[in-house]
């Protein structure tokens, strides 16, 4: 007669952070999704499907952490003058940038190593300011623009859009050209991700919003929309990201080869 075979028998175990043996609960798989815990001997993959869920994890994680921080403002600032709000927001539309380019950093560091962390996360936060900016420019303008012509309103509407969509993209690029071909791929899916993530947020968001909600209920549907933005977002860049090193490997030159019997430096 056989024995009887442990079910969990030649898997790798799993370890949190400390290196502490775990066990193989449904939580704790969920938890390696995000890099909470791993397993042992297993080293992220950065080509294909696992630089695509690599960087999709680590992106939707980032996007969603960072937009904490403008939700948690627009709540927690009720009364405040338009301009005192809006100046809080920049602030925290800044640190939700640098959330999200940090996030990603730590994926390219590895994907891409000659990409500087630092440098992508600085960029990141420059061009999610200047995105908020754009964004929050109507609540400042005195008198509001509701009164303009459409035959102003229309089009500075479109060029603000198309600026907005375009921030993140265009900043991202200037950092990852030297080291990419055809980077400028890169900026037109940012614009693809960012529209399907925001409009994501809105068909999530928008059923749930009622007037006379409290302001955590409110933050925690924001939130959760945030989310779902987020991990649509990080999906869409991450099939570029994927693409944009797949060509960049193809293309590559060969390394010149010795001709035989002639050895290097000989």
């Amino acid at each position: 007669m056989g024995r009887d075979r442990d079910p969990g028998a030649g898997r790798a175990p799993l370890v949190d952070r400390l290196g502490r043996r775990l066990p193989r609960s449904p939580v704790n798989r969920l938890l390696t999704t995000f890099g909470a815990l791993r397993f042992v001997g297993a080293r992220p993959a950065h080509g294909g499907t696992s630089l695509w869920f690599h960087w999709w994890r680590w992106t939707t994680l980032g996007e969603t952490v960072g937009f904490c921080f403008p939700a948690v403002v627009a709540v927690a600032l009720p009364g405040v003058s338009p301009p005192a709000l809006a100046g809080a927001l920049l602030v925290a539309g800044a640190l939700e940038g640098a959330v999200l380019g940090a996030a990603q950093a730590h994926v390219l560091r590895r994907a891409l190593p000659s990409v500087e962390g630092v440098r992508w996360i600085a960029a990141t936060a420059v061009a999610a300011l200047f995105a908020w900016a754009l964004a929050l420019t109507p609540t400042v303008v005195p008198g509001g623009v509701g009164g303009w012509p459409a035959a102003v309103l229309v089009p500075a509407a479109v060029v603000a859009g198309l600026a907005l969509l375009l921030s993140v993209g265009v900043a991202q690029w200037w950092v990852l050209r030297p080291h990419v071909p055809r980077a400028w791929l890169w900026i037109p899916a940012n614009a693809v991700a960012w529209s399907a993530g925001l409009a994501m947020f809105a068909l999530v968001s928008t059923p749930l919003w009622r007037e006379g909600q409290g302001p955590v209920l409110v933050a925690l549907i924001g939130v959760g929309a945030g989310l779902v933005m987020a991990a649509t977002f990080a999906a869409v860049t991450g099939w570029a990201l994927v693409r944009l090193l797949r060509r960049a490997r193809q293309g590559a030159p060969e390394p010149e080869r010795a001709p035989r019997g002639v050895t290097p430096g000989g």
